[in-house]
């Protein structure tokens, strides 16, 4: 029995030499609680709700503090100006991306959203480049996020008023737009593969933001020898692989060098070109997590704030009134609203900015990592530490957005109710990480938002008073909780 009790005591020992060492032997990290032996501050953080935590550590510890999820320190970057002045006025040095073991375990470095250097920057960049070439931000894609919007609208009609779960639905058209780029093909709302790809999408989304999956991000050792939901998403992830090399290896045997189709077309076009370097990063196994990575994200992000979107404008009947009195005035009925009318409608532009900085999708960002030693606020970061930028602490700053636990439209409105800009306005990230996809983004959301509005009128199956706009998870992803509502045809 004393022999145990040494060896725990030993242990003990090293463990807390070892958080010395990472703590003070490589830099001096900025303030925060002394972390425990193994779960290192993880007793601090409610897991269900970390941004909250990490609001009130910030409290007491400024708006630059380190955590220790496990054993692995992490800086937090809490508030306006601490963001900024890392992910902007530092960018390169913040540009990392830290270790997410779940992810990391799908993706194994590859791809754009989880990898560093060399591959981040040349995929990015490409990515960049091919999206903008196919139209994002562009007439040529607006067409498509039209056609589609008209496509829901028909879909929507089909439901005949009756009192329907519009996840689906709302999922569907960003998925058909993001595969119309990705590979030149869109699904009808009833195809199987359809089907099978948004049931899997939804249930990654709500696995990543559990409890269960950021206990997974802070002891890694349970991904591998421990039975839970992660299992679940790493075989959705598989499946999507499966799928989109299938989608690769068809558009091998019938490309067309000199006419590219689609994302996919290219990708394979500019392997061919550098076939001979040995160093190249267009490789298969980086095609299929890129074009995993665009899909994921030009889909779940889109659906999620269109669900969210919607369950607060019926909370908000007023908010929503006003909306399509102005839909009504600039674009009338017997158009489809276009990008152009944006600037004539402040109120509705007001409106969707609302929505993302309200709901906070990405409450904690993705990890980052610093890529060299750095001194930042008279802290030394050690090169690779992790950093987790809180966005919460900048969309729901008071000074900028006065009661930003409220939805009101008038935090992007001035005294003449004109659209007004905010440099707080972080819904899609800032600096070298910012979205790669944010172009597109901003035309879907406003473009679904106002045809929806445009033809029907929103109607709760329940009183407008009692509807909870609380995410039920906040994890990774803010997701709303499941309701029913009614479209009825204006």
């Amino acid at each position: 029995m004393d022999l145990i009790v040494v060896l725990i005591l030993c242990l003990s020992s090293l463990l807390l030499l070892s958080l010395w060492k990472q703590t003070y032997g490589k830099g001096k990290l900025p303030p925060g609680p002394t972390p425990l032996p193994i779960i290192g501050n993880i007793l601090l953080i409610n897991i269900k709700n970390i941004r909250k935590s990490l609001s009130n550590l910030s409290e007491t510890y400024g708006p630059v503090f380190t955590l220790y999820f496990g054993m692995k320190p992490t800086v937090v970057l809490h508030g306006y100006e601490a963001v900024k002045e890392a992910l902007n006025d530092h960018g390169e040095e913040f540009s990392g991306r830290s270790s997410f073991p779940l992810a990391e375990k799908a993706n194994r470095g590859k791809g754009i959203v989880f990898s560093n250097g060399k591959t981040w920057r040349d995929l990015r960049r490409f990515a960049l480049m091919t999206l903008r070439n196919f139209g994002m931000g562009k007439r040529s894609i607006e067409d498509r996020v039209q056609e589609e919007a008209r496509c829901l609208v028909e879909e929507l009609e089909k439901t005949k008023a009756s009192p329907c779960d519009p996840t689906f639905l709302l999922g569907c058209a960003p998925c058909n737009v993001i595969c119309s780029i990705v590979f030149q093909n869109r699904f009808e709302y009833t195809d199987q593969e359809l089907l099978n790809l948004m049931g899997k999408l939804n249930e990654n989304l709500k696995i990543l933001s559990s409890t269960w999956a950021q206990v997974c991000n802070s002891f890694p050792i349970l991904i591998d020898y421990f039975p839970g939901s992660h299992n679940k998403f790493l075989k959705n992830i598989d499946f999507f692989k499966s799928y989109f090399l299938k989608k690769i290896k068809e558009h091998q045997k019938s490309l067309d060098i000199n006419n590219p189709r689609d994302f996919i077309d290219c990708f394979l076009i500019k392997m061919e070109q550098e076939k001979h370097n040995q160093q190249s990063e267009f490789t298969i196994e980086n095609m299929v997590i890129t074009v995993l990575n665009v899909f994921v994200a030009g889909t779940e992000t889109i659906s999620t704030t269109l669900r969210y979107g919607l369950l607060l404008l019926l909370k908000h009947p007023d908010v929503r009134a006003k909306v399509q009195e102005e839909i009504d005035q600039v674009v009338g009925r017997h158009r489809s609203p276009c990008m152009q009318d944006r600037s004539s409608m402040p109120y509705t532009d007001a409106v969707v900015h609302e929505i993302q900085r309200y709901i906070d999708l990405a409450p904690n960002n993705l990890p980052h990592a610093v890529t060299q030693d750095i001194k930042f606020r008279n802290y030394l970061i050690p090169k690779g530490t992790t950093v987790l930028p809180s966005l919460t602490s900048v969309l729901h700053d008071k000074r900028e957005f006065p009661n930003p636990e409220t939805f009101d439209p008038g935090h992007f409105l001035d005294e003449s109710g004109n659209f007004k800009k905010s440099d707080y306005f972080m819904a899609f990230s800032t600096g070298k990480r910012v979205c790669v996809g944010e172009g597109l983004a901003r035309m879907e959301l406003f473009l679904f938002l106002t045809t929806i509005l445009q033809k029907f009128t929103l109607k709760s199956v329940v009183n407008p008073k009692d509807i909870d706009t609380t995410p039920v998870e906040t994890g990774f992803a803010s997701v709303p909780p499941s309701y029913q509502l009614c479209f009825i045809p204006a």
